[in-house]
């Protein structure tokens, strides 16, 4: 017989390990595993998440601490900084034609090619599940959880874009698949609300 109470500790470690495996850096890899987050940070994010404090944030990190990373990146030549749209005081950080072609070399193709070989149920439900996971874990820790529109409760499509709520304006096209700092989950969370402020549960 399965002993149950053991079963999410496995899944845990396996979720651990299989992230290791994955950004594993002894293959011979020019950049170190956070180096290689923060690429793929700024390929994924959104025009206003893609800055320092955006990707310390993702990183769970000090904001010195993701600087020094974004520093290392720019004197490589694989990312670059430029004055935002919406506001003249900050800062957007994209990637270079050089850093775009560095991510053919991402350790994470590996598994992106595994998962690739799931059958598309079977990889529809992982996301939804990993999804709810992630954002459950923040809820615990309050900390910010990142995700992208179609899943947001901020948004709203419309003639093939859509609005967002919290921006109050309407998207690029481009922005819908892009992980940004202010998504707000729609999916409930699968740890009761009350465990998550520390209170007993009452059903026992």
């Amino acid at each position: 017989m399965i002993n149950q109470r053991q079963t999410p500790d496995r899944i845990a470690e396996l979720l651990v390990h299989v992230g290791r495996a994955a950004c594993s850096e002894d293959r011979g890899s020019s950049l170190t595993a956070a180096q290689w987050t923060c690429l793929r940070f700024f390929a994924r994010a959104n025009g206003s998440t893609r800055t320092p404090s955006g990707f310390a944030s993702f990183q769970a990190t000090t904001r010195g601490t993701a600087s020094q990373i974004i520093k290392t990146l720019e004197g490589l030549g694989l990312i670059t900084r430029q004055r935002s749209d919406r506001d003249q005081r900050s800062v957007r950080l994209d990637l270079t034609e050089t850093g775009r072609a560095m991510l053919l070399e991402d350790p994470l193709n590996d598994l992106i090619n595994v998962i690739g070989q799931l059958q598309e149920d079977e990889r529809d439900h992982f996301l939804k599940t990993l999804s709810r996971m992630a954002y459950a874990l923040a809820g615990l820790r309050d900390v910010p959880t990142f995700g992208t529109c179609q899943d947001c409760s901020h948004f709203t499509p419309a003639n093939g874009s859509g609005y967002c709520a919290c921006m109050a304006s309407e998207l690029a096209t481009d922005d819908i698949d892009q992980l940004c700092a202010s998504y707000q989950g729609t999916t409930p969370s699968i740890v009761p609300k009350m465990l998550i402020k520390g209170e007993p549960d009452d059903r026992d």
